[in-house]
């Protein structure tokens, strides 16, 4: 075995891509772990620190709004000090703002915050979810960044869904960490483990990560292989806000903020379904919660393969991404029923079907943003389309109490979330329908100097 090589009768292209891959889905994985901490410990937290509802949905807001407006910036953050540097200062920040949560066990409880009307320990919570909200706006930028400079076209739907599949386990590992931690310690032990563990894995990323053309352990069939494609165009530098005049940028920011909406629809109100549609008791919505991010996991996989396995079959990037995205747009049309199904496992596993359906669908559209354009600038473009999904997001929250407490039933906003990506299909076609590049003129000998 030669460095980054493996032999056996002909020489791989390498394997050390999948390394780099490996880091993301684990980063990913802790960053679902920390978003979901707030939610699984919230009786916990009422309880011990006497917070009101209206305390908690005002965390809630303060992580949104943070991270709705942290996207873009960190997106652009990202393509002017590169990955390896402005994931490592994302991880250890929002690592950091998770163990600041511990924090406010040592304040007076019956203390108050003077015009923000709330308690102390909430005010604490809301500028500690803040903080992680703005660190957590560079994950998915500095995710499809890295996908960029180390795959080539054809694997980058595939790698991108092993990456983004971290959110399935961290979804899965959240509860099973989180509450025993809680419970067999304390509510603060559990914020400093789970934010330990973002600080242990900067300790890996930095001696790991390079620019695959700089990178000493990688061999020369594998770069080789990533620089398959035709280059970028050389000096590309676009203002931030130039970036809107461009069609595939549009293609991203509609995109995602259609299916991103979705999205956080199920990770916020998917167990509060459950269990007033089927009156699955809190204490048992653990396992069927399981088996529905182990199918998410596996349709993050499968979608993101889906378009690769079209290429080989020689179809273009413009049918391969478009016809994989509207498979898992159709997956997700059935989703509808569990308003109607009177099983409750069969409403389980068609919410798991719409959530698997969705991280394909999401495996494929990130990835249009580095097939249309050049990598010096898929961070700023991801960052405005995330951008858009918490603007959703926020409007959805205001929609859906509304929607329940008129209907008291989910149903209207099922049959919305199950037409949504077919929708969405059609849009992203309409934007560009070739899904062209993004073209540039290139800069003269003079322009250089």
């Amino acid at each position: 075995m030669s460095n980054g090589q493996v032999h056996g009768g002909t020489s791989s292209t390498g394997y050390f891509r999948w390394i780099i891959c490996a880091l993301l889905f684990s980063a990913i994985a802790l960053n679902y772990i920390d978003r979901q901490i707030l939610g699984m410990l919230k009786p916990i937290l009422e309880k011990s620190l006497n917070w009101s509802e209206t305390d908690f949905g005002n965390i809630v807001i303060a992580f949104t709004f943070a991270y709705a407006i942290s996207y873009a910036g960190a997106g652009w953050f990202i393509d002017r000090v590169g990955v390896k540097v402005g994931f490592a200062l994302a991880v250890v920040l929002w690592s950091l703002a998770e163990m600041a949560h511990a924090l406010n066990w040592y304040i007076p409880v019956e203390a108050k915050i003077g015009m923000f009307a709330m308690s102390a320990t909430a005010f604490g919570f809301c500028v500690a979810r803040a903080v992680l909200g703005i660190a957590e706006g560079g994950s998915y930028p500095a995710l499809n960044k890295t996908i960029s400079e180390w795959f080539p076209k054809k694997e980058r739907a595939f790698a991108f869904g092993i990456a983004n599949s971290g959110t399935a386990i961290g979804a899965i590992a959240a509860p099973l960490l989180i509450l025993w931690l809680a419970t067999g310690f304390s509510w603060p032990i559990a914020f400093l483990v789970t934010g330990g563990l973002g600080l242990f894995w900067a300790i890996f990323w930095l001696p790991l990560y390079a620019n695959p053309h700089k990178h000493p352990r990688i061999s020369a069939a594998e770069l080789a292989h990533i620089d398959a494609d035709p280059p970028d165009p050389p000096g590309i530098k676009v203002p931030w806000l130039t970036l809107l005049k461009y069609r595939q940028t549009w293609t991203y920011i509609v995109g995602t903020g259609i299916s991103g909406t979705i999205w956080w629809f199920w990770l916020y109100w998917g167990p509060d379904f459950l269990h007033k549609q089927y009156n699955v008791d809190i204490k048992n919505l653990g396992w069927p919660m399981v088996v529905v991010y182990l199918i998410t996991g596996i349709g993050s996989i499968t979608g993101g393969y889906l378009s690769g396995w079209f290429m080989k079959l020689g179809w273009s990037i413009n049918v391969s991404r478009k016809m994989a995205m509207l498979a898992c747009a159709l997956c997700v049309v059935p989703v509808f029923l569990a308003s109607i199904v009177p099983n409750p496992w069969v409403g389980v596993l068609l919410m798991g079907l719409a959530m698997a359906a969705h991280q394909g669908f999401a495996a494929n559209l990130f990835t249009t943003v580095s097939d249309t354009a050049p990598r010096q600038i898929v961070g700023s473009i991801v960052g405005l389309g995330g951008t858009a999904a918490c603007i959703g997001t926020i409007f959805i929250a205001k929609l859906i109490p509304y929607i329940l407490e008129k209907t008291g039933k989910y149903q209207i906003v099922l049959i919305i979330a199950s037409c949504a990506y077919v929708v969405n299909v059609l849009i992203i076609h309409a934007i560009n329908p070739r899904l062209k590049s993004m073209e540039f003129a290139v800069p003269q000998a003079s322009d250089a100097k």
